[in-house]
Order: C-alpha cells, then sequence, then structure tokens
C-alpha cells in the first residue's frame, strides 16, 4: 500500500462535495488501504476522508476510540443532543478550533457518542466541501 500526501489549506480538492462510489471494487479497496497506510503514519491521526488526499469519492476511514472502520458513503441520518468540542484537523496543521457538534450520531448501524460523534460529523463534513473551521465558535493556533 501507499502513503499519500495529504492536502492542505487552501487546496481546492478540500472545498469539493465527493461523489457517491457506485461500485466497491479492487480500486475502492486499495484506496482505503492507502488511506489507512497514511492515517496510520501521520502522527496524532484519528480520521481521514477521501478528499484529503485529493480523491473527491465519498469514503472515510477512521482508527479511533477504539474503532476501526473503513465507510463508503456514509451519510448521518440523526442528530442529538448539543456538546463544545475542540477538535483540530490534518488539512489544517497547527490550528484547533471550539466547535459545537451533536453529542449523538442515531445512525441506524454506526451510532456514535461523545468523541465519535465528532469523530463521525468532521470526515463527513469533509465529503461535502467543509471544513472543521466552518462550524467554529472560537479558533486558536497553536504557534
Amino acid at each position: 500500500m501507499a502513503v499519500r500526501t495529504i492536502r492542505t489549506e487552501g487546496d481546492e480538492a478540500l472545498r469539493k462535495r465527493c461523489k457517491e462510489v457506485k461500485n466497491v471494487d479492487e480500486r475502492v479497496r486499495a484506496l482505503l488501504d492507502d488511506m489507512m497506510d497514511t492515517l496510520h503514519a501521520t502522527e496524532g491521526a484519528a480520521a481521514l476522508a477521501a478528499n484529503q488526499v485529493g480523491i473527491l469519492k465519498r469514503l472515510v476511514v477512521i482508527d479511533y476510540c477504539g474503532c476501526v472502520l473503513k465507510l463508503v458513503n456514509p451519510v448521518i441520518v440523526g442528530r442529538d443532543g448539543v456538546q463544545e468540542c475542540l477538535e483540530g484537523c490534518l488539512s489544517f496543521p497547527g490550528r484547533i478550533a471550539t466547535t459545537i457538534r451533536p453529542e449523538n450520531g442515531k445512525e441506524v448501524r454506526l451510532p456514535g457518542e461523545g468523541e465519535m460523534a465528532k469523530c463521525y460529523c468532521h470526515e463527513l463534513e469533509h465529503l461535502d466541501g467543509e471544513v472543521f473551521l466552518d462550524r467554529a465558535v472560537e479558533v486558536h493556533n497553536l504557534s
């Protein structure tokens, strides 16, 4: 497998809406493996959306809070509660932001609470061309 280059602030791929994957074939499986390799090769990484490596497909990999997932065409179908979060993003190194996220994810197959709800929202928003700074109520530069 391969480690891919993570796109950073200003790269237009981060603001593009990703397209649905029509067929999960060997190319898609290889891309998910590459994304997971990239995630594991990046210090402090928890999750990665395909457009963060320049691929405009609805794919996400997560290795966070004891969950290792490769998601194809994920959607959030319900949100419940509110939590104030502190989050960062591999595509915006050196920056963290306070965001307001749902407390619970109500996806039928992958319910998420607390940190996992935040993680799901963060990555799935990438697939719609949104970044965590769009949800920020306060931004902190780490330099």
